[in-house]
This record gives structure tokens, sequence and C-alpha cells, in this order.
């Protein structure tokens, strides 16, 4: 890994969202746990469901359960390994968007060894996974038990510690993010070394720092200000279309 990439963010970083327990039902969020931290399951680039920290995955023949393996040399950023429990531990500790409805759904998680983690149902539910492992919650993302027990929620969100491609560095409220790419990360190493995430609310402010080279990227360039974006050599308006309620 080598480089930064810097990032004009459209919002003010909160730190509710470096912890995936806490996700809330928008999709601003996501930005940093797939940057902090890893899911069992998860949307990737051409699919919708795919297979991240868990490694596999089926469901019973009577769809009253779901059985995981966690991916083996899967690591926390404080280099200790991701179980069966920490799956466990982080659904149960979830309290963000639609968990009431899905721990009414759910009627136990077991597991029977390091790697292997069962989720039984009170009675089919075809949507388990796609509330579990889409965008719908946070319940999939996974955050180390150990670590969360040593330091409490609150130390957590000062010093979150994931398994995803980058780990935190340092965080300055209402100013920026910065994160560094992790070693040993089990999909691939990262192309860049640093990430830094700045909080720029004013759109006018991120077009400028854009133009002057302070950072590469900035979010929600509309109207008048994308076509600036356009007449701007050097610079490109990409498209993220996405469904959303605007006004």
């Amino acid at each position: 890994s080598q480089g930064q990439l810097t990032w004009a963010v459209h919002v003010s970083l909160a730190p509710t969202w470096f912890d995936p327990a806490e996700t809330p039902g928008m999709i601003t969020p996501f930005l940093l746990l797939y940057a902090l931290h890893d899911a069992m399951v998860k949307p990737m680039p051409g699919n919708a469901a795919e297979p991240c920290l868990a490694d596999a995955w089926k469901m019973a023949p009577d769809g009253l359960s779901y059985e995981f393996t966690v991916r083996a040399g899967a690591k926390f950023h404080n280099g200790e390994p991701v179980t069966a429990e920490d799956v466990k531990f982080s659904f149960e500790r979830y309290r963000g968007t639609s968990a009431a409805m899905m721990k009414e759904r759910v009627a136990a998680v077991e597991t029977s060894d390091a790697r292997s983690v069962r989720f039984v149902l009170k009675k089919p539910w075809p949507d388990f996974l796609t509330f579990y492992g889409g965008l719908a919650t946070g319940a999939s993302w996974i955050v180390p038990h150990k670590y969360i027990e040593r330091v409490g929620g609150e130390g957590f969100k000062k010093a979150p510690v994931g398994a995803g491609p980058s780990r935190s560095v340092s965080f300055t409220p209402g100013v920026e993010l910065v994160l560094e790419a992790t070693d040993g990360y089990w999909r691939k190493t990262p192309h860049v070394k640093r990430l830094v995430f700045k909080s720029v609310s004013d759109v006018t402010t991120r077009l400028a720092m854009l133009k002057r080279g302070e950072v590469d990227a900035a979010y929600t360039l509309l109207g008048e200000i994308g076509e600036e974006v356009r007449r701007t050599p050097g610079l490109t308006l990409r498209p993220t279309p996405f469904t959303s309620t605007h006004w």
C-alpha cells in the first residue's frame, strides 16, 4: 500500500457510525463500515450477498435455521481472530435499525465451535438474509467481543477495532477521520495506504477544495455545482445512482 486518498464528505462524521451495533436506517454510515469493519455477508459489486467473514452458509431444508462458517484466518485489527462467539455477540449486541424485528424472529444463536454459528428461527423467514446480510441493518457486521468487554461501548467509539481493510489512526470531531491500510486483510491488501475523510458540509467549499487539489474526491455535487465540475479540466463528475427520497 502507498499514497493517500482524501475525501470531502458531505456530512459531519459521528462516532456512533464507528459502531455497527448502532447502524441507523440510512446508507451514509456504511461509508465507514466498509472501511473499518467487515460483515459475515454483505453487498459487493456484482453480488448483493457476497460471502465475506463467512466463507460459507446454508439454510436448513425446513427454513428454520441458517448455519455459517467463519472464514479461517480472518482477524481483527488488534490481531485477535474472528470467531463464532464474536458473531453471536455482535448479533445479540445489535440495537440499530430493525433490531427488534430481527430478534423477534430469531429464537437462538448457537456456536458449536470457534468457526460454526447457527441462527435458529422461530418460523421460516425467507427475508432473513436480506435483513442480516444486506444494507437493511448492520447486524451482520462483526465486532471483537473481548475488546469491547475491556473498553466498553464508549471506549469502542473512541478507539474502534474492526476486521476491515483499514484501521483507525485518528479522529478529530467535525474535522477529519484518518485510516490506514490493514496488513494481512484476508481479501487483499488495500492499494491506498492512508484514507482521510474530511467533513465538509458546504458544497461550494467541497468544489473549491477539489479545484485546489486539497481533496481527491467529493460527494454530492448536484445541479449547478455538478455542471461546474463537468466544465473544470482535470475533474470528472461520476453518477452514483441509488434509490432515495428528497424533500
